[in-house]
């Protein structure tokens, strides 16, 4: 069989595969909303108690402000590789290399993870436990899982979307119920645990204070992380120039209603205790309140929190792959990985390289244990915060010819996405200190003499650097780079 290679001049995505609504989906797909909420609310209300939504609330301030410094350089550049095409030209090849390395990594270590827990939620949704509770099943089935993610996105972006739109009307219907009725029985007085009645100084993040609040904002991004997804398939989507930045701003807006909502709600019919008590069970929030909430009708919630999950898996696999061919069509990476599909108009080498190294972390890693697996889960805080900062710092820095012109321009390209990178840097520092401490891990073990996530955190961005003077010293054209600037704002 004659070998397959890529031509020169690179097929495109198949441009107005999608519209707005299917970017919408997808962007909020990403979050996993269930399944974040189900991770990080127990842990919230331990460390602020019943000032939970207010942490949630002030967590959504820098998504907000970076989400709108998505949508003003996607206006200018709409390209699939986002942070990486535009911190290059802005801040130089160096900067942009690093952003988007840290992005394609966020999606390999974490996708394994996502796949573990939509399978093990569909098992106990079937009532299956069992099974669950087999590792060697659990684990095979997560890597299939993967690999059939995989071959959805590299089949077309129009199935994928398809599949997408069904997955969230079943997660928000499941939240939507398991909320609302968590609501009425807290109100009513019916509920089990003893309940609290809603206040307004829920939503003051200030309640609890100190080492407390910040350790309840590293998780409050964490559970927004994930919406920039809608941005990456600009050059596939209708209106390619301002329908995916949107998608991308109003993503963050129905996170943070779907999450106060939720928050308040649980607060309400289960109080502090029992989630405090539980805050160190995976899942435990969604997973463990099913039974109270709904008794025989639990299964609704698992199932939100399996379709959150498996919907995850599959876009997560997209920034990561359109960040991967947008590099290589710049010589930042090896130029196989900008093949695109002829067939489904897709970029099919740089998915399966995203899924196969995905799945050969998500079973290495687990080899170690599955507390180092959650170890490198907490590590993403790190490279979440670097990417998101350097976007902001290069929206502000491209327009800011721009920043005096008006108001308008000021406030939303320039003090925003800025204020945005300042938060998110700050929250940088802060994992740096809270990760070096093993006893912040989940394997509670010192790796070289401090945490594993700060050792895996670091480490993977040491290795970047380490590939990219390599593939420099072996092809410096994306060097040849250089930050640009035009009066207009336009590249």
């Amino acid at each position: 069989m004659k070998a397959r290679t890529v031509p020169d001049a690179p097929a495109t995505l198949r441009p107005d595969a999608v519209g707005f609504r299917d970017t919408l989906v997808i962007g909020l797909a990403a979050t996993s909303p269930a399944y974040s909420l189900a991770a990080v609310l127990g842990p919230i209300v331990a460390l602020v108690g019943v000032h939970a939504p207010g942490v949630l609330l002030v967590s959504f301030l820098p998504m907000l402000l970076i989400a709108g410094a998505f949508a003003a350089l996607n206006r200018v550049d709409p390209d699939c590789g986002t942070t990486f095409s535009w911190v290059t030209r802005a801040l130089g090849p160096w900067a942009g290399w690093i952003a988007g390395w840290a992005i394609a990594m966020t999606g390999v270590l974490v996708l394994g993870s996502l796949a573990e827990v939509g399978v093990r939620f569909t098992l106990l949704a079937a009532g299956l436990g069992g099974w669950a509770e087999s590792g060697p099943v659990v684990t095979a089935s997560s890597a299939l899982l993967v690999v059939v993610m995989a071959a959805i996105c590299v089949r077309g972006t129009e199935l994928s979307s398809r599949l997408q739109n069904g997955l969230i009307v079943a997660q928000t219907v499941a939240l939507l119920v398991f909320a609302v009725v968590a609501l009425v029985r807290g109100l009513g007085g019916t509920s089990p645990l003893g309940g609290l009645q809603p206040e307004w100084a829920w939503l003051d993040p200030f309640g609890a204070g100190g080492p407390a609040l910040t350790g309840g904002l590293l998780l409050g991004v964490f559970a927004y992380w994930g919406w920039e997804s809608a941005v990456n398939l600009t050059e596939e989507t209708r209106d390619r120039r301002r329908a995916p930045g949107r998608a991308g701003v109003w993503s963050t807006v129905v996170l943070l209603v779907t999450y106060l909502g939720v928050a308040t709600a649980v607060l309400a019919f289960a109080g502090t205790g029992f989630l405090a008590d539980h805050a160190d069970e995976e899942e435990a929030v969604l997973g463990l309140l099913s039974t109270q909430v709904l008794g025989g009708w639990d299964w609704v919630v698992l199932a939100a929190v399996a379709t959150s999950a498996i919907a995850s898996t599959q876009t997560t696999i997209i920034p990561a792959s359109r960040t991967g061919l947008s590099m290589a069509r710049r010589a930042a990476l090896p130029r196989r990985f900008a093949s695109v599909s002829p067939a489904h108009r897709t970029p099919d080498i740089a998915t399966w390289w995203v899924a196969g190294v995905g799945v050969a972390w998500y079973l290495g890693v687990g080899l170690v244990s599955e507390n180092a697996l959650y170890d490198s889960i907490t590590g993403l805080s790190l490279l979440i915060a670097l990417y998101y900062a350097l976007t902001g710092l290069a929206c502000a820095f491209h327009f800011r010819r721009r920043l005096l012109r008006s108001v308008r321009d000021l406030l939303l390209l320039g003090v925003g996405p800025l204020l945005g990178a300042g938060l998110l840097a700050w929250l940088l520092v802060l994992s740096v200190r809270d990760l070096a401490d093993a006893g912040n891990s989940y394997t509670g073990q010192a790796w070289l003499g401090v945490g594993p996530p700060l050792v895996i955190g670091v480490g993977v961005l040491a290795a970047g650097v380490v590939l990219m003077l390599l593939w420099r010293r072996r092809d410096a054209r994306f060097w040849t780079e250089r930050a640009t600037v035009a009066p207009d704002g336009q590249w």
